[in-house]
């Protein structure tokens, strides 16, 4: 089913919500704050318009300019707790991250959070706050000029004779840890991890071979086991992965180059057979190709990136990835989250495996830093993209009967899989509304298939609601408000299993909750895609 005027045309008008904070741009291709800047300043908060001459570009030149942004005139130092302490204010504010200290009073009129955001951490170490939002930048680049020195160690205390740890966290007991093992074939090498969890899948694997290096992360819950190793041999590009999904045994095969026996696997790397929390871990990229980009409105695409060969990835539903490019001599990311290839659930059978290629929809600001640089990439052209992230979890979805959807512009992108497979898989499921909120019509995402979708699916009903219409437009007019929520968002039955998706620019999101609270909506009934 589905409601408004069933013209073509299709776009995102809108905002998917973006993350950043503190040291990075947000939405830096945003037109809506500052010379392309919209910041995600913490929960709640909006975002703080930048003056002029405080970009993004404005704060590379000021770094290439050989000005002394420490104030120490090129030295660095050693700085203890106390020291650090001191300098705790706007025109005096140092800033510790992972042992390494920045003054960042310089950067704080180009900080599009604003300078309180900044002033949180003044004088501290600022490591939990930056990893809440945006561990994946890298600030290292970002404020190499602002170092100050390495924070001091500090005496380890002992007491009785015993070696006092600060801050290990606690990993899983020993009997739930994964292990591995090897064999192999004249032909082929068989590396078998035994993760000892039932309902693993493909998407928990994340295997990269390249350079002669393997490198498989196994994703159980909040958790990352890791394999790293410099293969002893080399071995053919393409590699195939197989879960038992019953006894959560997980078998990569790789393809030896040479018919050789191999007396070992390969000579351990960085961090080879670690258990420990996923969020510790850094963000891993491998270079994808672009293989298509095609219009799907004025000013958004759809871009097809091509994984290496030796990489086995899959983005699960309702999770991120982060794309890398470097701009001006100064790396940038962005995180986008992947849809499919189409709406229409027959086609994709024919297309490109899900575990070698993805699909991203970019909106493009002509005034932007990152998406005009990226449209720029010519078929052929490589990328950085990232292992996933994003805590929306599929087993929110079983035994669900009821799915509410609502999006705003390119909020619609984790709408993509999700309502793909709600309606595939999920067997109690009686109905999917999607609420698509854009400016006009011509903003409207996918409208066609959305459309043809709802003609298809008898589950599925979509409505179109625009802030800024033609005369012409006979469908809904507005905003998210408490009446077009009331009317949209129903129980069928009083005790139904229910799930409400949100996602768009954080002023939608926050107001939707906010809404959707007073309609006496629980908490664990409402998952929202935020930073």
């Amino acid at each position: 089913m589905r409601h408004g005027p069933a013209r073509g045309g299709c776009d995102g008008g809108g905002d998917v919500l973006r993350h950043g904070v503190l040291l990075t741009w947000r939405r830096s291709d945003d037109p809506g704050s500052g010379p392309g800047a919209w910041p995600l300043p913490g929960p709640g908060a909006g975002a703080v318009p930048l003056k002029q001459g405080r970009s993004l570009m404005d704060w590379i030149r000021l770094t290439k300019s050989g000005k002394d942004l420490t104030g120490l005139k090129g030295r660095l130092i050693e700085v203890t707790e106390e020291e650090l302490s001191k300098h705790n204010k706007k025109d005096d504010c140092w800033v510790c991250i992972r042992g390494l200290v920045y003054n960042v009073s310089p950067y704080m009129e180009y900080h599009p959070g604003g300078e309180d955001e900044l002033m949180r951490a003044a004088g501290s170490d600022g490591t939990d706050l930056f990893d809440q939002v945006h561990r994946w930048v890298n600030y290292e680049s970002m404020l190499k000029e602002c170092l100050v020195g390495r924070m001091a160690v500090k005496p380890v205390a002992i007491v009785k004779g015993i070696l006092l740890k600060s801050k290990v966290p606690d990993l899983p007991a020993k009997e739930i840890s994964p292990s591995y093992d090897w064999f192999q074939t004249d032909s082929l090498v068989t590396i078998v991890i035994y993760t000892k969890q039932k309902d693993m899948d493909s998407e928990s694997v994340i295997v990269d071979c390249q350079d002669g290096c393997f490198r498989a992360e196994i994703i159980i819950k909040d958790y990352s086991y890791l394999l790293h190793s410099e293969l002893s041999h080399e071995i053919q590009e393409d590699i195939s992965v197989r879960v038992a999904e019953k006894t959560g045994k997980v078998e990569i095969v790789l393809k030896k180059k040479d018919n050789i026996s191999w007396k070992y696997l390969g000579h351990p790397l960085e961090n080879h057979n670690s258990f420990t929390e996923h969020r510790e871990k850094g963000l891993y990229y491998r270079k994808c190709t672009l293989i298509s980009k095609v219009d799907v409105t004025h000013d958004t695409k759809l871009y097809c990136l091509m994984l290496p060969p030796g990489t086995h990835l899959q983005v699960p539903i309702g999770q991120h990835v982060y794309l890398k490019q470097i701009v001006s001599g100064t790396e940038l990311v962005k995180p986008y989250t992947p849809v499919l290839e189409s709406l229409h659930s027959d086609s994709q059978e024919t297309q490109h495996p899900h575990n070698k290629y993805v699909y991203v929809m970019i909106k493009i600001y002509h005034t932007g830093l990152f998406s005009p640089h990226f449209d720029r990439l010519q078929i052929g052209d490589c990328v950085s993209l990232s292992s996933p992230e994003g805590n929306f979890k599929k087993s929110q979805l079983q035994d669900l009967e009821e799915l509410f959807l609502l999006a705003a512009g390119t909020g619609f992108t984790p709408m993509v899989k999700i309502l793909n497979f709600a309606l595939t898989n999920i067997t109690s499921l009686r109905k999917v509304k999607l609420m698509f909120f854009n400016k006009t019509e011509g903003d409207i995402l996918w409208r066609n298939q959305l459309e043809q979708l709802a003609d298809k699916e008898r589950r599925f009903e979509v409505e179109f609601i625009l802030s800024e219409p033609t005369c012409e437009w006979t469908g809904k007019r507005g905003r998210i408000s408490l009446p077009l929520l009331s009317e949209f968002i129903k129980r069928s039955l009083e005790d139904s299993r229910v799930l409400i998706c949100i996602c768009g620019p954080a002023p939608f999101t926050e107001q939707g909750i906010r809404l959707l609270k007073d309609l006496n909506f629980s908490q664990e009934e409402v998952h929202s895609f935020t930073a």
